[in-house]
């Protein structure tokens, strides 16, 4: 069974980790979030649940406005064609329906089965937001809480620079 909301914040507290919250109509693209976000400070982000040619999977956290290229990213990943993992996929890894991915997600994966790369232009943002496993809220936390946090979970995150479009 798939964390819940409740279980990500008992996380935080746990690991210290202090965030915002705020309650807002469900968001399931970037340009909604945009749209209903009105002033929340900080860095917005978008996470690609990513699939490649030989099976590996990633979950690459980026900058809202960042254009990944998916075809350098996949030279540079080396595992071949990168693409949308499926909605049954991402549930089966992540616990967490499309429109709702979110680095907090890795806490399901207690497999290790998805790599998680972090842009570095992202974490040098002193805040960043993202879905609490639902899109229908947006949490906020320091970037060096969120490498914490990925820690925390098992994974060893890559920070690296992204290729762009």
């Amino acid at each position: 069974m798939p964390a819940t909301q409740d279980d990500l914040f008992a996380r935080f507290e746990a690991l210290g980790i202090e965030t915002t919250t705020h309650d807002h109509p469900p968001l399931f693209t970037v340009e909604d979030s945009r749209a209903l976000r009105g002033e929340l400070p900080g860095g917005h982000c978008k996470n690609l649940f990513l699939k490649a040619k030989n099976g590996s999977l990633w979950l690459v956290v980026a900058l809202e406005e960042t254009a990944v290229d998916l075809k350098a990213l996949a030279k540079q990943l080396g595992g071949g064609t990168l693409s949308f993992g499926k909605p049954e996929l991402l549930w089966e890894v992540l616990g967490v329906v499309p429109g709702a991915v979110t680095p907090f997600a890795l806490m399901n994966d207690r497999e290790g089965k998805v790599s998680p790369i972090l842009e570095a232009r992202m974490m040098a943002m002193p805040l960043l937001n993202y879905h609490p496993l639902r899109n229908d809220r947006t949490t906020a936390l320091s970037s060096a809480d969120l490498l914490r946090f990925v820690r925390d979970c098992g994974h060893d995150p890559q920070v690296a620079d992204l290729p762009t479009r």
